[in-house]
């Protein structure tokens, strides 16, 4: 017994300390903060109407608002709703506090919604037509509201919630709020231009990222919540453009790496993600230079690697899945092309990252202390790379015309970027950008000397998803949807399409669209790097490279995140002589080429 009393007392001092964490305990690396409804979007049931107005706007948040047990707020009767606009796209809960005349248990169904219309959706199965789910996250629940307290429910994401009374007593609501949940990334990276569309487009894309910077690097985050790696490509370049080294994308790769065999599987189970994971790896490593979380991964590098050439034919092209993304899948011609140019990418980015662990320590690593020196696997895996992809780099794939396909043969020096945009990049307007691929599209064009045009898709495009109420850019999108269709923020218009409900397609259809999808934040980091111009030049930023483009534009400043180092800010303006003035300052440890 004293023994235990001993261990007993121990535990308790342990507990007690300063710091003292239970076993398995981790620390939630976002934040919490509470926003108020911006307006009550619609309610039925009187005198709610007219009440409902009160949510909006601060309130004291705690039970009751008024009168000690006799509270305030309005009452939803049975069968009363309203629907709440919290005024932007959130990742979190809703709380509600309820009064002294809320019945106890009282119940009431609440609906999440990234658009107005979606609130309003019934579940599948319980409707014709309906395409609303509860997959990965719970959007559409029944739920007991305690009498004079107060309840969260929910972690999706949204920007509206329906309340609706579906039990049999009155339910006061004293209080509604949403609780956001985001990691707090200082931004470092920053664009402004002579264009306030560009510059809306630009937010947007920087908040449509962070968001998705949940417990790792999601594609979505009402669905479908995961790590994709292709999905996390053009995020990684955001993040790493905007709010420079951050935990969460280390983290993402390690996670995939834990979770899929490197000899046997493939990343998310689909081959073209494993490429994009060794790019990932490689977009991580120039940023950092860091040659110690480089080697951590040097095995499991080494034998993706060998499972890639096993799949490479003797003609040099790929022989296993060619998934792209969904729009493009239609076309297995063109998405086996541009794969093949995601392949020469990877293959390029492989033979990068095996140099620099066949390199002796302190060489182009900025971060090199503490790393092993490499194993001489490395330099195996690298002599076995040469023919492989040598055979690879020989292929002229045709896109048939499909962007997607052109862009990453242009990227990937399969074929000329100028005969990519005068055959395919350059045709039919924006039709055939999508949201995960437009990025590439964008850098094909700049690759082009087409800059001004990926200027006219940024405003035109993402832009158009700003016209219909976007507050975050979507996972799919088609510029055509927007004919004849209501906005995301609007009740239905008879007569009208529902630009949520009625279009999407493969596994995003109707309200199982993703409005905010990580991968669609490509214009945060092409803007930094092609309309300012600002490049790293070798591992680790040390060397940045200055070539603005301002294409239509009067004048653009900003700033790129550069590895531990802060960031290199740039200001270009077209002088009256009609040449670019330019502007930089940066840090003492970073070379600036003009």
């Amino acid at each position: 017994m004293a023994a235990q009393a001993m261990a007993a007392a121990a535990l308790a001092a342990a507990l007690l300390s300063a710091g003292a964490a239970l076993a398995g305990e981790t620390t939630d690396p976002r934040e919490r903060t509470f926003v108020s409804p911006a307006r009550v979007v619609a309610a039925g049931g009187e005198p709610l109407a007219a009440s409902a107005a009160q949510l909006c706007g601060r309130r004291l948040w705690q039970v009751p608002e008024g009168r000690f047990l006799d509270g305030s707020g309005p009452v939803l009767n049975k069968g009363d709703w309203l629907i709440l606009d919290f005024g932007r796209e959130l990742h979190g809960s809703l709380q509600i506090g309820s009064g002294a005349k809320t019945g106890r248990g009282n119940s009431v169904r609440v609906r999440f919604g990234e658009s107005v219309s979606e609130t309003m959706a019934e579940l599948v199965g319980t409707a014709d037509g309906a395409t609303a789910t509860n997959d990965h996250a719970i959007r559409d629940d029944k739920v007991l509201l305690p009498w004079l307290g107060r309840r969260e429910i929910g972690e999706t994401g949204f920007r509206f919630a329906r309340i609706d009374n579906v039990g049999e007593t009155p339910v006061q609501l004293e209080y509604v709020r949403a609780v956001s949940a985001v990691r707090p990334m200082k931004r470092l990276g920053a664009f402004r231009c002579s264009d306030d569309r560009l510059n809306a487009v630009w937010e947007t894309a920087v908040r449509t990222v962070q968001l998705c910077c949940q417990d790792y690097v999601w594609d979505g985050i009402k669905r479908d919540r995961l790590v994709w790696m292709g999905d996390t490509h053009p995020e990684t370049r955001a993040i790493l453009a905007v709010f420079g080294w951050q935990s969460v994308v280390p983290e993402t790769l390690d996670y995939a790496a834990a979770t899929t065999p490197p000899d046997s599987a493939w990343m998310n189970g689909m081959p073209t993600y494993t490429l994009w994971w060794v790019r990932n790896l490689a977009e991580w490593h120039r940023f950092t230079g860091d040659r110690m979380y480089l080697g951590k991964h040097e095995d499991y590098l080494c034998k993706t690697v060998l499972h890639v050439l096993e799949n490479i034919g003797d003609d040099g092209m790929w022989k296993a899945g060619t998934f792209l993304d969904w729009p493009t899948e239609a076309d297995k011609a063109a998405a086996a092309a541009g794969t093949q140019g995601l392949l020469k990418l990877a293959l390029d980015d492989a033979a990068f990252l095996l140099s620099e662990l066949s390199a002796p320590l302190g060489g182009s690593g900025v971060h090199a202390s503490g790393a092993s020196s490499a194993h001489r696997d490395a330099i195996q895996v690298l002599s076995k790379l040469e023919g492989p992809r040598a055979r690879v780099a020989a292929t002229r794939p045709d896109p048939h015309g499909v962007k997607t396909a052109a862009a990453m043969l242009a990227l990937s020096g399969l074929r000329d970027p100028k005969e990519m945009y005068s055959s395919s990049l350059g045709l039919n307007g924006h039709a055939g950008v999508s949201t995960f691929y437009g990025y590439y599209i964008l850098e094909a064009m700049s690759a082009a000397g087409e800059t001004r045009r990926a200027l006219d898709t940024v405003r035109d495009y993402w832009g158009g998803m700003l016209d219909m109420g976007a507050t975050t850019f979507w996972e799919d999108f088609d510029l055509a949807w927007t004919n004849n269709a209501f906005r995301v923020d609007q009740m239905p218009v008879a007569g009208k399409k529902d630009i949520h409900g009625d279009f999407g397609a493969y596994c995003y259809k109707g309200f199982r669209h993703s409005l905010c999808h990580g991968w669609s934040a490509g214009p945060a980091a092409w803007c930094i790097s092609h309309v300012l111009g600002i490049r790293p030049l070798d591992v680790g930023c040390r060397t940045v490279e200055v070539k603005p483009d301002l294409g239509d534009l009067e004048w653009a400043e900003g700033s790129l995140a550069v590895s531990w180092y802060g960031k290199v800010e740039v200001r270009a303006e077209r002088a009256a002589d009609g040449k670019t003035r330019v502007t930089v300052k940066a840090p003492p440890e970073v070379s600036v080429r003009y």
